[in-house]
């Protein structure tokens, strides 16, 4: 657990100081290490700051004294719960991707300008990758929280063409299964461990390893920083083997398709940081057992450059075929199939102390056992905080919304306006 920290001078460095109540705009309840005993403080800059305040009386005790301090700029919506289920249902955010709102409001309002604005730019929705980013935000997931990094999917599965067809449905991974369940002949092995599996103390599972954890997290971002430094500390002053380090793109895609212990999704920035792909700072990372240097990460041949290859990653996010199926994700990571028969039937069962409420740590009396179990909490992996328990709202096509009343004005418009 200490090499997932930077260490006591930097703490010490950080420790005195002191923010504005006034500048406060957003508290989320926050676990650390599956102990609820954390805040997640975020403020009207757009900084963020995340304390663990060491036991669940702490964090109660810490939120009643911001609270009582009426931050004038306080959504009021995180005053009346804290139950990430509660604040999605009362953001509405679901409703809000699901049903174009912006677009549609645009459209109601019989404002041609508004229309033709919201058609002309990004306004228009919420992107998929913003709803992705405010569901793992919701789910107790954080940029703060190594252990509990925000989490995104495997989009395409082709790594291998010279050129990429967004507009072909097999260039694109299933969203319905987990990516254990994406090989079926690695799945049919993964399904006869979760039934031969008896042990009294331990409940069955799937997987024997998590989609997102710590080591997940480093293996995508070694190449910057403060993640390099992470990586060494993580292996004891070192960096890993080159051969099992971050390398190639499509060399991960099917490690993560046949190897019994890889079952890892992706992170953020593999949608907007072109830098996690490259070697700016002139790292050695070592030499593989064939003795090449390990430099750069090698992209499909679709991708011309490190800046290609994301730019097309985030437009396959943003396609149809993925509008059309992301729910189904969803109610993988965060929704209804993330836990109990659902997760069962749909092939979704991760170790148990992965999830929420299966390890009371301050129940645990033996301090050595208290802390190899948070250790294990830290680097094995933790499952998001449950924000449904029934099936996602799949996001209505834009042709349904092209479909409803157009403003008046609009239709008399003559079309060279539009240029």
């Amino acid at each position: 657990m200490d090499g997932l920290n930077f260490g006591s001078k930097a703490r010490d460095q950080e420790k005195n100081r002191s923010w504005l109540i006034s500048a406060l705009h957003q508290i989320y309840s926050r676990r650390y290490l599956l102990r609820r005993s954390a805040l997640e403080l975020f403020m009207v800059d757009r900084s963020n700051f995340f304390f663990d305040f060491g036991s669940s009386e702490g964090q109660r005790n810490a939120y009643q004294a911001i609270v009582h301090a009426r931050p004038p700029y306080l959504n009021n919506i995180y005053l009346a719960t804290q139950r990430p289920g509660q604040l999605l249902k009362r953001t509405q955010l679901m409703e809000r991707w699901a049903r174009w709102e912006r677009f549609t409001v645009a459209l109601e309002s019989n404002s041609f300008v508004e229309y033709i604005s919201c058609i002309l730019t990004s306004f228009c929705k919420i992107s998929n990758f913003e709803y992705l980013m405010q569901l793992n935000t919701l789910a107790g997931r954080s940029y703060n929280d190594i252990t509990q990094y925000p989490v995104f999917p495997w989009i395409l599965s082709d790594y291998s063409s010279e050129s990429l067809d967004l507009s072909n449905p097999s260039s694109y991974r299933d969203l319905s299964k987990p990516v254990g369940a994406l090989n079926p002949e690695r799945l049919t092995k993964f399904q006869e461990r979760y039934t031969s599996f008896d042990d009294p103390v331990i409940p069955k599972f799937h997987y024997g390893s998590h989609y997102s954890s710590a080591g997940t997290v480093l293996y995508y971002l070694v190449r910057v920083e403060p993640f390099t430094t992470l990586a060494i500390k993580l292996q004891g002053g070192k960096f890993d083997h080159a051969d099992r380090m971050f390398s190639d793109i499509s060399a991960t895609w099917n490690g993560v398709l046949e190897d019994m212990s890889d079952v890892k999704e992706l992170v953020p920035e593999l949608f907007y940081l072109p830098e996690v792909l490259t070697n700016e700072n002139s790292i050695d990372f070592g030499t593989t057992q064939l003795g090449g240097k390990l430099d750069t990460v090698k992209l499909p041949a679709w991708a011309e450059n490190p800046v290609d290859f994301v730019h097309k990653h985030r437009m396959a996010l943003e396609s149809e075929y993925v509008s059309a199926h992301l729910h189904e994700w969803i109610d993988l990571i965060f929704g209804y199939k993330q836990q109990g028969k659902e997760a069962i039937a749909a092939n979704n069962v991760f170790f148990y102390i992965t999830y929420e409420g299966t390890v009371d740590i301050d129940k645990i009396s033996d301090p050595v056992q208290q802390r190899a179990t948070q250790d294990q909490i830290a680097y094995f992996g933790q499952t998001p905080s449950q924000l449904l328990t029934v099936p996602h709202l799949k996001k209505m096509p834009l042709s349904e919304v092209l479909h409803l009343q157009m403003p008046n004005n609009a239709q008399k418009v003559s079309p060279i306006m539009y240029s």
